[in-house]
């Protein structure tokens, strides 16, 4: 039996686009993986550590080889939970709205939770950065209003995925799916010709993860 855990993203909940798309993979995946289990992060609700003096203390003594304090080791005792958490998935779904040309801060706070050394990626001086989080697939559902793809005038503001692929692929992803909803600002027709594009790539992808 897998583990899949689906980290939402977006604050729209029944209006949001990504939610939708990954809703649909989610539906799919269950019906074609009945023994597989299921486990949803909103990361609107979720109550994550505040990433401050202690932990940043905490952080830096693991890379230097040191002990911790009482208050650095509850510190980053709150981290390896939440990290832990993450890493016990086998397969991983985000569905993920752009904010700014980037990701909203929720996710990015998880994000500077988690990756941590000895816990996402580790480093020598020998070998560089190693990521930890080896040998599992990611797909992503990306929701944007405007027009984001390779070759259009916009590619460059397109800082959601790209930071998206980067850090993943930075922790150890290497199998990374990646489903586009855009522009979901454009009239009522494309927007449902497009998601259905989506949901069909999503549904597709759900059966043979």
């Amino acid at each position: 039996m897998a583990k899949l855990l689906y980290l939402e993203c977006s604050p729209r909940k029944e209006r949001s686009h990504a939610i939708a798309v990954a809703r649909a993979f989610l539906e799919r995946y269950q019906a074609t993986h009945p023994n597989d289990m299921i486990e949803t992060l909103d990361l609107w609700a979720a109550d994550l550590p505040p990433f401050n003096g202690e932990t940043l203390n905490a952080k830096y003594a693991v890379m230097s080889g040191s002990g911790h304090t009482p208050e650095q080791a509850a510190a980053w005792n709150a981290v390896t939970t939440v990290a832990d958490r993450f890493k016990a998935a086998d397969k991983y779904l985000f569905s993920i709205p752009m904010w700014n040309f980037g990701i909203f801060y929720p996710l990015k706070h998880y994000i500077d939770v988690i990756t941590q050394p000895g816990l996402t990626f580790s480093f020598s001086p020998e070998t560089g950065y190693q990521g930890l989080v080896t040998g599992k697939p990611v797909v992503v559902v990306y929701a944007r209003g405007g027009e984001y793809a390779p070759g259009t005038p916009g590619e460059a503001m397109d800082l959601q995925s790209a930071y998206m692929k980067l850090w993943l692929g930075f922790i150890g992803f290497t199998e990374i799916h990646s489903i586009f909803v855009e522009p979901t600002l454009a009239p009522p027709e494309v927007v449902s010709a497009r998601k259905e594009a989506a949901i069909a790539q999503a549904t597709a992808l759900a059966a043979s993860l």
